[in-house]
């Protein structure tokens, strides 16, 4: 198949996955307003003085990104394999890896990006400091597809065993960890008057290998696990 047919298969499984999320729209929203949820936890807890929240405002806001996408981890490759969907994507023309990185797309449009776009929000109830809001949503911009491609590879480990919606995060989480410190920590570096720059890059350098090895990786595990 050439390219231009390689585009199109792509595009139509993008068509398909978001066709499938706007016909449950109302799970959709599930990753916003659990992020709400996490985030409303803090100031109950910690008291409201801004004084308190400020100092932890971004690593409040990455960890509600952080959790919502994994609320959504367990389902990225599930009903495919309970309603062939997943023979059909090992039979296509395309390449697998291909097919997975448009799926590892769709989990992070459904799951991080909304998140992200009220994370203004979160980092107004967490009393920010409005000068480093930019180097947070650069740091989610950045960071944040590397947790969606990451988790990708997990689920597919994952996929052929039953029950294993609490064995996934316990999995995900410890790769997760470098991601969230170096995503906090760009912020963190930038309230204290020294340059985020080194972190954010990082983050993009990590984004990069991983989108061209996590959705390779990612393939082979959904065909171990489909043999």
């Amino acid at each position: 198949m050439s390219a231009p047919g390689y585009r199109r298969v792509a595009a139509a499984q993008l068509r398909r996955d978001l066709a499938l999320v706007w016909a449950r729209r109302g799970d959709a929203l599930q990753p916003v307003l659990f992020a709400l949820m996490v985030a409303s936890l803090f100031p109950l807890a910690l008291g409201a003085e801004p004084d308190r929240l400020a100092p932890l405002a971004a690593g409040i806001v990455w960890v509600c990104v952080l959790l919502a996408g994994v609320l959504g981890l367990d389902a990225l490759y599930r009903s495919d394999a309970e309603d062939g969907g997943l023979e059909q994507m090992l039979l296509s023309p395309a390449p697998l890896a291909l097919l997975v990185a448009v799926r590892v797309l769709v989990h992070w449009l459904t799951t991080a990006l909304p998140v992200i776009l009220v994370a203004p929000l979160l980092a107004e109830m967490m009393a920010l400091e409005r000068p480093l809001l930019p180097v947070l949503m650069a740091s989610l911009l950045l960071g944040s597809p590397l947790l969606s491609l990451v988790g990708a590879v997990i689920a597919a480990l994952t996929v052929g065993l039953r029950r294993s919606g609490m064995l996934l995060p316990l999995l995900v989480m410890p790769l997760y960890v470098p991601v969230l410190v170096f995503g906090a920590g760009s912020v963190a570096a930038a309230a204290q008057g020294l340059d985020p720059q080194g972190a954010l890059l990082l983050l993009a350098g990590g984004g990069i290998l991983a989108l061209v090895f996590a959705p390779l990786a990612a393939a082979a595990a959904l065909r171990i696990a489909h043999s």
